[in-house]
């Protein structure tokens, strides 16, 4: 999707930035970024947990070696050291029956779509959250004169959008703004038009901007009016 942006999408983007920030001492950028995590602990979490869980089902079925083809011999000898071998196989095979289950669940949970669904909405927000907050200070929103920086986030392949707003925006402007945003972005990016969702959310922060931030007679653009791809 990140790719698939064109040159008209990005042009949209920074004249809808142009056109708030003309209205408004307030400064906006956006950032579209392909994911915030790879998400590999949340993986191996859920491997390392299946591979526990799942082959205890065998052991009330009587688990044994032998079910493991070439793994124990077909030849069953009745005294004690032979038992003894016979439970040391039994416990090479589950080593191996774990092994295998938690290397499938973990090659299952890296497929793109699996890895989204299998990781709690909390974990993606709150790296989502935090990942906008690097791109809100990397791009120097938080020394903005009058401290009115805005920034709209969106990370495609965990469905997370974001904004982050500067103390002096974020005690004045009503927080409902920033959900309606979010949803306006949100929107965008289900229907397959990530411009229009940018062009949206970015007129909804410039609109409220407005209200409390009137521009001064120079009016510098101190952040870059464009969209950023991370």
């Amino acid at each position: 999707m990140v790719r698939s942006l064109t040159t008209e999408s990005y042009d949209r983007i920074a004249a809808a930035i142009a056109a708030a920030e003309a209205r408004t001492s307030g400064e906006i950028f956006c950032v579209l970024a392909r994911r915030v995590s790879s998400y590999r602990d949340v993986s191996l979490g859920w491997a390392a947990a299946a591979a526990l869980i799942l082959p205890l089902g065998l052991i009330p079925l009587g688990f044994e070696a032998a079910w493991i083809p070439g793994f124990a011999d077909s030849w069953e000898a009745a005294h004690l050291a032979a038992q003894e071998v016979s439970t040391g196989q039994a416990l090479g095979a589950y080593a191996v029956i774990q092994a295998v289950v938690f290397l499938t669940v973990y090659l299952i949970t890296r497929l793109p779509m699996v890895t989204r669904r299998v990781t709690p909405r909390a974990v993606r927000r709150a790296r989502t959250r935090n990942a906008a907050v690097q791109q809100f200070l990397a791009h120097g929103l938080h020394v903005t004169e009058a401290r009115t920086g805005v920034l709209i986030f969106a990370a495609f392949a965990d469905h997370q959008v974001e904004i982050v707003a500067d103390e002096g925006i974020h005690a004045k402007v009503d927080q409902g703004v920033w959900g309606d945003a979010a949803e306006a972005l949100a929107g965008g990016l289900k229907r397959g038009d990530p411009a229009a969702g940018f062009e949206a959310a970015v007129g909804l922060c410039g609109e409220e901007q407005e209200g409390h931030f009137s521009p001064s007679p120079s009016n510098p653009n101190e952040v870059a009016d464009r969209l950023g791809v991370s």
